[in-house]
């Protein structure tokens, strides 16, 4: 059986401390995040004959994937797929004139997920230094200059998702700290395009990337200076992975060695499905241009509305946009889709007002912006819902969401 790590109050120092342990007697370690426990311990299922076959694959995680459709899978990967993804970072770093011994990486991201467990891999396979910054750090952003202190002579690693880089980004004192950075990681995630014009702005050396657990974290990123040029998008494939579109979907397909040998659900390893080739399928469209990839947003999430295929996280990106640019202040806001029996589906606008704001004039506005839109991509309702927000980790769970819309209309 694995060990089983549930990190809701765990130190993440003390954490991979035990995790490394682990590893070097060549464990298989399933990590759980708040309230993930009941999931996991389901997932695996109790002490079965298959449970302890995994033993072949030696040190090796079990680690949470998805849920921004409201389904989680549970994902093995070997220790060694994870190196393997370090190695391929490696490449991509020394490509961009950095030697990755000698970064420091900072890591506000918890273990359960597989973006915060690359950098504890990165740094040991690496032979790099890691720092932990704690997660309640970030949100006093004003204190991050003095709390961690940035090197000058050596370059610093850091990753982010979108919505830990937005709330540095209100900081002007987090926001010259960031800029010490030689590159910030960005993923989890799309990137909102307002929130890149920030960026850019203040000259922070984004390298917005693209991964999955099933992939062992990153399989492209792209160069800080090429975000600082104005290039949109993730990249070019790092140097271990190849990717394509399918021709029906445009979904984006992964072709690499570190894939993941399969998923756990009640006790039994599921190996992925692939495609003929060894392919795997991922749940995003997206694009391939002359810089590498462009994800337009979750196929289970895209409607289609009178005969047209809408991506939600592509109109709320432009709407942010048009929304700053606007001067139109919100919190939060995402688009959903509810059934209608002339054009199949269509969009419905879920808006978090700013406290003290007035939601009418907020709601007015945003329509306003909207009104010149195509019909298919036009949100037709527009709902205040007081408590939307992402995860921590910057995702919408848009099951959840869904259902909060399904039993508000039910009324």
């Amino acid at each position: 059986m694995p060990l089983l790590f549930e990190l809701a109050r765990a130190d993440p120092a003390t954490a991979a401390a035990q995790l490394e342990q682990a590893w070097a007697q060549q464990r298989l370690v399933a990590l759980a995040g708040p309230g993930q426990q009941g999931d996991l311990d389901q997932a695996l299922g109790g002490a079965s004959g298959e449970m302890a076959a995994l033993a072949r694959f030696g040190a090796a995680v079990v680690v949470g994937s998805g849920g921004s459709a409201g389904e989680r899978h549970w994902c093995l990967q070997p220790l060694a797929h994870l190196q393997a993804s370090a190695e391929a970072t490696a490449v991509w770093l020394a490509a961009a004139g950095l030697e990755p011994a000698h970064c420091l990486h900072l890591n506000p991201l918890p273990l359960h997920h597989v973006s915060g467990l690359l950098p504890l891999v990165r740094a040991r396979h690496w032979g790099g230094e890691l720092r932990w910054l704690a997660p309640s750090l970030l949100r006093r952003p004003d204190d991050l200059p003095q709390a961690c202190p940035l090197p000058r002579d050596r370059p610093v690693l850091l990753s982010l998702v979108p919505t830990q880089l937005a709330r540095l980004l209100a900081s002007p004192e987090a926001t010259a700290w960031l800029a010490g950075c030689a590159v910030i990681w960005v993923g989890g995630a799309g990137l909102p395009a307002p929130l890149a014009a920030a960026a850019r702005r203040a000259g922070l050396p984004l390298a917005p990337c693209y991964g999955a657990t099933e992939t062992a974290a990153m399989v492209c990123a792209l160069p800080p200076q090429r975000f600082l040029e104005g290039a949109a998008g993730c990249g070019h494939p790092l140097a271990d992975v190849a990717l394509r579109l399918d021709g029906a979907t445009g979904a984006v397909e992964v072709r690499c060695s570190r894939l993941s040998p399969g998923r756990l659900v009640s006790g039994q390893l599921l190996p992925l499905p692939l495609q003929p080739g060894g392919w795997w399928r991922s749940g995003d469209a997206g694009l391939l241009g002359s810089e590498g990839l462009e994800v337009l947003g979750r196929l289970d999430g895209a409607l289609h509305s009178g005969g047209e295929t809408v991506f939600p996280e592509r109109l709320e990106e432009r709407l942010q946009e048009q929304a700053a640019c606007a001067g139109v202040g919100h919190d939060a806001l995402l688009l959903l889709a509810r059934p209608d029996p002339e054009w199949g589906q269509q969009l419905v606008a879920l808006v978090r007002p700013r406290q003290g704001g007035d939601w009418a004039v907020l709601l007015r506005d945003l329509q306003g912006l909207t009104a010149a839109w195509p019909p298919a991509e036009r949100p037709r309702h527009w709902h205040l819902c007081p408590t939307l927000a992402p995860t921590a980790a910057g995702k919408w769970e848009r099951g959840r969401w869904q259902s909060w819309l399904d039993s508000l209309e039910a009324f």
